[in-house]
Formats: C-alpha cells, structure tokens, sequence
C-alpha cells in the first residue's frame, strides 16, 4: 500500500516523460530504499505531495521543503566520450534552528550520491561540526558513445513539520579535466571538496601532481582516486582508497599510468575539520557530548598542477652516475698500488740482508738514506728519514735503561721469528701473558710518567692479533642477525604503503621521490650504494696491508718486527664491514624512512664512530685496550638507550635526568680508566682511596697532576660531555638518536684532535698521502655537512609539516640534497679510514721505544 500510494501520488504530479523513470536496478533499488524512508507516513494514512520540476544549469532555485512535500529537480546534459565536463551541486540552507536536517539524494545513472543540510562532519572525541553550505561534484559515468544525452535528479525531502528554505544550484565545472604543465587555482573546504580529473597524454608513464597554497591552515588532504564512483571526498572517508596524504603548504604524490588501467585517475582535495593532523592546535573538549560547535571559516585556496615525471633515460643517468663515482676510487687506489709496487721494486735492488744486525748495517750504511749522519741515534728524525738504519744500541735500550723502559724483556730475532711459525689456533689470551708473571711490573711499567709504545707492546703479537680478529668476527655476526629482520620489516613497511595508499607513513622527499617497482623513494636507496663499495675498497686495501705485513714478518723484517706503531689490523676490517653495514641498513631505512626505523640509520654509525676511537686507542695502548666484547657490550649498552629515547624520550623529564646521571657516571668511569691505564680498582675501598689522594696531593701538598697530556685530554673530555648532558636535560631534543650521534661525533673529533697534536708535539711528522688525506676528507666533510643540514623532511614534525621542507631535485633531475649527504658522507668516511691508517706511516722504521704513548 505504501509503494502503490507512494507511485501514485508521484504519477499523478509528475510532468515529465516515461522515460525520465528508467533507472538501473542498482539506483532502483536504493531509491526504493528511499522512497520507504520518505513515503513511510503514508502507512497511517497520509501522502506525501512529490512534485518533480525541469531544472537547467546555472540557475539558483529558491524553494521550501517540509515533511509534507518532496521535490525532485531533473537535469539532462550530454556527455561526450572526449570530452570530460564536472557537475557541481550546490545547496544552501537558509532557515536556522532545524529540528531535522534536509536530505539530498541525486541519482545518476550508475551512481547515487546523498548527503544532508546541515553537513554534520565529526573531529577527534567526537566533536561535532555543522555545515549549512555544501558543495559536491557528481561522479562522471563513463560512456562507449560519441555522445550520450544523459539524466539526473536531485531528490530534496525532510522530516521536519516546519517549512526550511533552501537554496540549489547546479553548474557545469569547465576546468574539471586538467591540463599537462597548467597551473589551476580553486577553492575548497570541509563541506566543499574538490575533484578533478587527469587523463596521461600519450608517451608519459608517470607525473608527479603537487598541490601547493599559501595558507599553512585549515589542514588539508591530498588523494589520488581511480576513475570509479563512488568518488570518496569527504574527511570522513577520503582514506578509503587510493592514494593519499595530508597537508598544509605542499603536497606531492607520484603516479604512474600502470596503477590506472583506465589511463586516468582523480585529484581529490579536501580539507579536514581539525588541524591536528597537520600539527596545529587542538580545540578545546565540548561540555556536552551532544553539542555543535562552529568550526569557522575554513575555506583555503589551493593550486594544483600535474607535470610529467623523469623517463627511464634518467634512471640509467643517475645509476651510471653514481657507480662511475665510487669505481674511479678503486681506479684510483689501483693506480696509486701499481706505483707503489713500482717504487718498491726499485728498493729491492739495493736490499739489505734480513739476518744483518743493526750494528753491521749502521756501519755498511755510516749515513742516513738521504746521505746525511744522523746526530744522535735516538733522534726521531734519523729513524723517520732513513728506512735501514737501525742502532744495537736502541734494540736493548729497554733492557738498560731503568728511566724510561723498566723491566723490558729482550727477546732475541730467533725466538721472535720461530714463535711467527707457530698456529695461532693454538695460542688463547688467557693461555698466557707475558705481563702476568709479574704483575707488579705493571703498576710500575703502566704508570711511568712517561710511557713509550714499546711499554704497552709487550704481549705475543699472535695473542694480540687474535684478540683483535674478533671484531671483525663479531661485528660480521652482530651484522647479519641485526640485518635479516631489518630487511623483512621494511619490506613489511612498503607492502603497507602500497596497499593501504597511506603517504604519511613515510617521511619522503615528495617533490623528488622516483619510485622503481615496488620502492616509492628509489634515489634515496640507490645514494647509499658509496658506503657499500667504498667499505669493501676499504677492506682491500687493509688486506692488501695484512698481506704485505705478514710476508715481511715471514722475512724477520727488522722494522715490522722491532719498529713502528704495532700492526693489528682486526679492527680495521671491523670498520670497513660497519661502513659497508651502514649502507644497507641506511638504504633499508629510506625504503620508508620514519621515527620508528630511525635507528636501522644510526646504529652502525655508532658502531664506527665507537670503533674509530678504539683504533685510535689501540695504536699506542696495544696491550691494554678493550677487548672485543667489551666494546660491543657497551655499544649495544648505546643503542639500547637510542631505542629508550625513541620511544619514550620526547619530552620525558625523568628520562633525561636518569640518560644525563648515567652519561657523566659513565665520563667519570672512562676518564678514571683512561688516566690510569686501567691500573685501579672499582670495589668497596675506593672512595677511601680517593679521599687519601686528595688529602695527599691536595692539602698536604699541593702537586699538579703527574700525567698533564692526559689530563688535559680528560678536562677537555668532561667539559664537553658535562655540557652535552645539561643541554639535553634542558632542551629536551625530540631526536634523541641525533643527540646520542652527536655525543659520539664530538668525543671522537676531540680525541682525534688530541692525537694529532699529540702527534707533532711529540716530534713526529704526517707524511704527504697521509696530509692529502686529511685536507681532501676535511674538505669533504664540510661539504657533506652543508648538504645534511638542508632538512629535507624531518619526522621530528607531523608529516603535513614535513612536507613542507621539500624541495626538487638538483643533481641530474634525479638526486635531491640528501642523495648528495649520502655521496659525500661515504666519501668522507672512507678518507677518515684512510687517515686512520695511514697517519702514522711516518714511524715504520723507529723503534717502538722512541715513540711516546699517549
């Protein structure tokens, strides 16, 4: 009875044709869903007057609508296969006060698009937001005909027993297909979204469609929608599908034709009913659940513009480029070996005999090798300058001398080279130690006012080098295990991406992010293969070391065995395996780079930069420096608190004062261990031991400190570590994995200081590859800097805020700034290796009792 009254009625007012009635099943059916809704007063014996009008485009129509009246406006426009044409509804409400909103519901073709006056849009804790001016457009139903003369109706009812007036208005949208390289500017708001629509020219693949306005707020979002209807534009469900991003200044999203099988897709904008999203202020909680609050103006202008993105041509530029960078070091390393084997040859023609003892080539030589006589045989100048030219007097000055090298043992060359012969697998640490059959000889020889390398070289170099292999064995097991379930989570990652369309998970640089297959951000991974190739050059050149010291040890070579800094190369394949390690894990990282993952990027850089300062203080300190558990027990100790301050320290008072507590204990410690070269003791008598220094050498006696190059080292040390841990107390810095970087970068840096200057204060000289290293790396560093600190993105910020930093491409329309960090980053980081390696190539023919430890 209710669809028969319901039909009747409509028959009965209805002035236009049959055909205006033929819908598909699909809008029958939710029409007739509609009708029940509308016509359900018809059941207790009343109907509703449905009145139908011919309506055109571009005119406003006034009307009054109650519970007792329907209205239905019917449009037609033709629609050409080429040539794409936007409907825009718009509808105003008049009356204020409603007791019941009023219902638009527009039936298309293939689509039904309803929504109701006052808009009622909800933001975080359900606060409610009315709109009593909407605007939508309607979908566009593709058509196979040249063109079709199509039909639409705007249903327009209410339940409310007062009349309300309205306003509608529809018009035809001519921009509504936009052009390739054209800017076009619009409006929009919450209750107002925009839409348009792009269909890829031929012989383009992907664009890149950035949308860009003036106005930091309202907050808006940025979707990419195939051709299909229903179109999601509202802030409620524009997430739906897919894909998209939220935004305040820029946004950028790259599209490639191969997701969109209909060679097209839509540009949607809306904009949001809170900033939140977007970092900006949270309105204040409603006093009643129940209650509206008036959101304002929200209107923002946008543009938006849709340019074609990079071809495969630029792709093959950019991995050209970057493999030609890091290949012409190995060219160059290779030249620069050739060389020297060249100037090595030449050497061997005048070759002294291994078994001749320093006194016999003293007087065969009687002069330095640039033909000068030395002027005293302790002189570093005489040991630096010739590479021959050895006293007897200097090999046993150790045994002699009780000023400077008490209790050196004298090991003769036999037993020296017949012990080289022997299997390592066959020596432990713990087996035996030269040192500890007199124990007491340590606290003397280790605390020496003046030590010499000699002094703190005194343990079987097989022992020695055993123990330092295991970094490189450890830190290749600690790579692998950390790797696996790196690679499987960003993988992870990316899948979620592409699937749910969701651009705010990662942090990209939009403006110049080229995706390659399943990677949204391919440069920023490609830019990390220099740390992966310069890490294994690295690692040759070390080995290349390692071969070259052991055959002159096979030879009982003087000066490898007696003379130079004592070569232990274990750490230095450490270093190179981290380098390598990093690139992976930083690659991995910027498949998609978030707050949650930051630490795959930093991890390693702790690593190296801990292992930097190991090596810096293995070279003199052999015998006494950490040993391989120790220190990635420590570091592990590091990254555990990266991860704490990750997760909890953003803002975190009693974070920062517990990290800062356990920061100057931990200086404290090491400054304690350092001084004293680990001759002291942590247990329940040192604060007794402590307070008898005190009164010994402070108020009985007022002595300075015994070691001054040491302790100037360590005041240094605790005055920058002391001022790192206040700034963090007060400052609170939300990236607490930069801060803890930046802890490690400048303890280094001024401990590399110090040996430098250490180095010449001491007499010492840096040879010329040695000081071209330096320079070119400082250089590059500097360089490197100025390019790290562009901050392109920041998860430090909202996304919508982190978008704003982005920029365009600079290097080959393919590399932004932070491809170009990447490239010189390992660039540096290699040179800084090499600094460490070559530095004291200087001192290879100068007894290990000449060269002051520090």
């Amino acid at each position: 009875m209710v669809l028969r009254s319901c039909w009747k009625s409509r028959h009965k007012n209805s002035s236009g044709s049959a055909s205006c009635w033929i819908r598909p099943p699909a809008a029958a059916l939710l029409w007739l869903c509609v009708t029940q809704f509308v016509c359900g007063s018809g059941a207790v014996g009343e109907t509703k007057n449905v009145v139908q009008k011919d309506a055109e485009f571009d005119v406003t129509y006034n009307d009054t609508v109650t519970s007792e009246n329907q209205t239905i406006y019917a449009f037609n426009h033709t629609i050409s296969r080429n040539k794409t044409e936007g409907v825009r509804v718009s509808v105003d409400v008049l009356s204020q006060g409603l007791e019941s909103p009023i219902l638009f519901v527009i039936r298309q073709k293939q689509a039904v698009l309803s929504f109701q006056v006052p808009l009622i849009l909800r933001g975080l804790y359900q606060r409610k937001y009315p709109y009593s001016h909407v605007g939508r457009t309607l979908c566009q139903p593709p058509t196979r005909a040249a063109s079709e003369t199509q039909f639409f109706f705007v249903d327009v009812s209410t339940l409310s027993s007062q009349g309300t007036n309205y306003q509608l208005r529809v018009s035809r949208v001519e921009s509504f297909t936009l052009q390739t390289d054209k800017k076009f500017t619009f409006t929009a708001s919450p209750s107002q979204p925009q839409y348009f629509k792009y269909i890829f020219p031929d012989g383009v693949d992907t664009v890149i469609v950035k949308v860009n306005s003036d106005m930091t707020f309202p907050c808006s979002v940025m979707s990419i929608q195939d051709i299909q209807c229903p179109v999601y534009d509202l802030d409620n469900n524009v997430a739906f599908i897919g894909m998209y991003q939220t935004m305040t200044k820029k946004g950028a999203i790259t599209v490639q034709r191969k997701d969109f099988p209909s060679n097209s897709f839509y540009v949607v904008v809306v904009v949001k009913t809170e900033d939140e999203a977007c970092g900006g202020p949270l309105r204040f909680y409603p006093l009643r659940p129940d209650e509206l609050i008036d959101a304002g103006n929200r209107s923002k202008v946008l543009d938006v513009v849709v340019s074609p993105a990079i071809n495969s041509e630029v792709y093959v530029m950019g991995m050209l480029f970057c493999l030609g960078i890091f290949l012409s070091f190995y060219l160059l390393t290779l030249l620069m070996a050739c060389l020297e084997n060249k100037r090595m040859k030449k050497r061997e023609v005048f070759q002294i005999p291994a078994d001749m003892s320093p006194a016999e080539t003293a007087s065969l030589l009687g002069k330095n090798g640039d033909g000068k006589t030395p002027a005293s045989p302790y002189e570093y100048g005489s040991f630096a300058d010739n590479g021959s030219t050895l006293s007897s007097e200097a090999i046993t000055d150790s045994a002699t001398s009780t000023d400077n090298n008490y209790g050196y043992m004298e090991r003769s060359l036999e037993s020296v080279g017949r012990s080289r012969h022997e299997s390592l697998s066959s020596v432990e640490e713990d087996d035996y130690d030269t040192l500890d059959d007199i124990d007491s000889d340590k606290n003397i020889v280790r605390t020496k006012k003046y030590l010499c390398v000699s002094d703190l070289s005194r343990k079987d170099k097989r022992i020695l080098s055993k123990k330092y292999q295991i970094y490189f064995w450890n830190i290749a097991t600690i790579a692998v295990f950390y790797a696996l379930p790196v690679v499987q989570l960003v993988i992870t990652y990316q899948t979620v991406v592409n699937v749910t369309g969701n651009q705010d998970i990662c942090f990209y640089n939009f403006l110049c992010a080229h995706p390659l297959g399943a990677l949204s951000a391919f440069n920023n991974i490609l830019s990390n293969l220099g740390y992966v190739l310069l890490g294994l050059l690295f690692l040759l050149i070390v080995l290349k070391r390692d071969i070259v010291h052991n055959r002159a040890l096979v030879r009982n070579d003087l000066n490898a065995l007696e003379c130079g800094i004592p070569k232990h190369f274990g750490l230095y394949y450490a270093m190179g395996t981290a380098l390598m390690m990093e690139g992976l894990l930083s690659a991995c990282y910027h498949v998609c780079p978030n707050y949650t993952n930051f630490q795959f990027d930093t991890s390693f850089m702790y690593m190296i930069a801990g292992l930097c300062m190991l090596k810096l203080y293995q070279k003199r300190h052999p015998d006494i420096n950490a040993s391989a558990y120790t220190a990635y027990a420590c570091l592990a100790g590091v990254i555990f608190f990266s991860v704490l301050g990750v997760v909890f320290g953003k803002g975190n008072t009693v974070f920062w004062i517990v990290f800062s507590v356990i920061h100057i204990l931990a200086t404290l410690l090491l400054s304690i261990q350092l001084y004293y070269m680990g001759r002291w003791r942590l247990d329940s008598g040192i604060l007794r031991r402590m307070i008898y220094i005190v009164y010994t050498d402070s108020i009985r006696q007022c002595s300075g400190p015994m070691y001054i190059d040491r302790m100037v080292l360590l005041v240094m040390g605790n005055i920058v570590n002391w001022s790192l841990a206040a700034y963090g107390l007060i400052e609170k810095p939300n990236d607490f994995a930069s801060y803890l970087l930046a802890i490690a970068i400048c303890n280094l840096l001024l401990y590399f200081a110090f040996y430098i200057i250490m180095k010449l204060r001491s007499g010492e000289r840096i040879q010329c590859l040695a000081l071209v290293c330096v320079l070119f790396t400082a250089v590059v560093w500097g360089f490197a800097l100025y390019f790290f600190f562009q901050g392109l993105s920041t998860w430090q910020k909202t996304p919508a805020e982190s978008r704003e930093h982005n920029r365009d491409c600079i290097l080959l329309s393919f590399f932004d700034d932070h491809d170009i960090w990447h490239f010189l980053s390992s660039i540096a980081m290699f040179g800084s290796f090499l600094v460490l390696l070559t530095m004291d190539d200087d001192l290879d023919t100068v007894q290990r009792d000449k060269i002051f430890a520090f």
